[in-house]
């Protein structure tokens, strides 16, 4: 885990906060490891595995989301990308499970990627994959995206949208990043609207265009999403379409997972599994849902399906042990923060998925195999349940205060009063949004 060399919160005040918690901590940490001890389970081992986590943060993320209908900016929101970095490594420092930052572009875009990198670098951060958008469209464009972009019957526009993804990958590049996310817009309202195979082709034309242009040690995500705001029929719309694409266009092609982006209901951790098994798990873009795309804070819903997540991944990288290749899919909160402070959300959303992470560590692999053999239906699933109604907080907290974050990151940021602080320093601007989603 890279030590931050710029504390944006007193590390003398989080030494403090950490030494008030210190002997609730230590007693909570020694039952637990009595507990798992009868189990077999070492409970120092949990904790370094639990130091290894790392997910990396949506620079929008850190500003006020909104709705169709309204945005309520937020007190202090960042204004541009520095100040979104600076509220990133606020997230970092207290967690320490948030080293990378995932830009959007052109939300993020700056004529300086270097001072950029070394700002990054200042806070020990680095740059995850980059973002492109051709689902909107930004001022002084040449062609609208209203009717596509990858995907648009006009070839001018695809030729657009084409261009604005290589020049993400050349600011990536700057940046140190290696990857390039590909999320689009484009489907259709009405039937009739498109032709939906031709569609699919000139998609495919489009992104082989892009993929020609990725450096050879970067890796190209294809994100599909259900609906909206393409309602009738959007062009990659489920992970089969994603999967077939990812493999028409070549092993750098990967399959990315946003948890939100399925009908109600869906079996989100066999998807998982089938990605897995067939080499294109790219990635996973994590947040929760009540209803459909709703990008609510990561297990604020349904955690144990984030847990079946984890429990997936879990199998599949001790399958890959002794493999010619390593498992490593790229993991990214990507949630919209209405109501609350985002980057206490965001700092409460990185634990809730590091806390699945460790839970699935905790699973009994050998007696689920073997109930599973048995069909001891039964007793599979209870062992499923044994690891997940487990408290691992102390061992995240734990984990937390070794490598230089907080006991509690939410009380230390709210004792620490950075938002009042950000608030005098970044007053409002008219019209402009802090995660440039609205």
């Amino acid at each position: 885990m890279t030590a931050a060399q710029n504390t944006v919160i007193d590390a003398g005040r989080v030494a403090e906060h950490n030494a008030q918690q210190q002997a609730a901590l230590a007693a909570d940490y020694e039952a637990l490891g009595g507990m798992l001890a009868r189990r077999g389970v070492d409970i120092e081992k949990l904790t370094a595995l639990a130091g290894t986590f790392a997910v990396a943060v949506p620079s929008w993320g850190v500003g006020t989301g909104g709705t169709r209908f309204a945005r309520f900016p937020g007190r202090g929101e960042p204004r541009n990308v520095f100040e979104k970095m600076e509220d990133c490594a606020v997230i970092h420092q207290l967690t320490r499970a948030t080293p990378a930052v995932s830009l959007h572009f052109p939300w993020d875009r700056t004529d300086d990627p270097q001072a950029l990198r070394e700002l990054a670098e200042g806070y020990g951060l680095g740059f995850d994959a980059v973002n492109s958008n051709t689902f909107q469209d930004q001022q002084g464009q040449g062609h609208s995206y209203k009717y596509g972009s990858l995907t648009a019957t006009a070839g001018a526009v695809r030729a657009q949208a084409v261009a604005h993804n290589i020049d993400c990958i050349e600011l990536g590049k700057a940046l140190g990043s290696k990857a390039l996310t590909v999320w689009v817009g484009d489907g259709a309202n009405f039937p009739g609207q498109h032709n939906l195979r031709g569609a699919l082709e000139r998609y495919l034309d489009s992104m082989r265009d892009i993929y020609g242009a990725l450096p050879a040690d970067w890796l190209m995500f294809i994100e599909h999403k259900l609906f909206e705001p393409a309602f009738y029929a959007t062009t990659i719309a489920d992970w089969g379409t994603s999967f077939a694409c990812a493999t028409e266009l070549g092993p750098k092609a990967k399959c990315l997972v946003d948890l939100g982006h399925h009908a109600p209901n869906t079996n989100i951790e066999m998807i998982v599994a089938r990605l897995a098994q067939f080499g294109k798990l790219g990635g996973f873009h994590f947040n929760d849902s009540k209803y459909g795309d709703d990008d609510l804070d990561s297990g604020s819903i349904n955690p144990f399906q984030l847990f079946l997540v984890f429990n997936e991944l879990a199998d599949a990288a001790q399958r890959a042990k002794g493999g010619d290749s390593d498992f490593a899919p790229a993991y990214m909160l990507d949630q919209s923060h209405n109501v609350t402070d985002p980057i206490e959300s965001l700092m409460t959303s990185a634990v809730e998925v590091q806390r699945a992470f460790v839970q699935a560590a905790l699973v009994d692999r050998n007696a689920l195999r073997a109930h599973q053999e048995a069909n001891d239906v039964l007793q599979a699933a209870q062992t499923l349940k044994a690891a997940y109604r487990t408290d691992v907080s102390a061992i995240l907290a734990m984990a937390r205060v070794r490598n230089g974050g907080a006991a509690d990151p939410v009380g230390c940021y709210r004792a620490a009063g950075y938002r009042d602080g950000v608030a005098e320093r970044r007053p409002a601007k008219a019209g402009v949004s802090g995660s440039g989603i609205v």
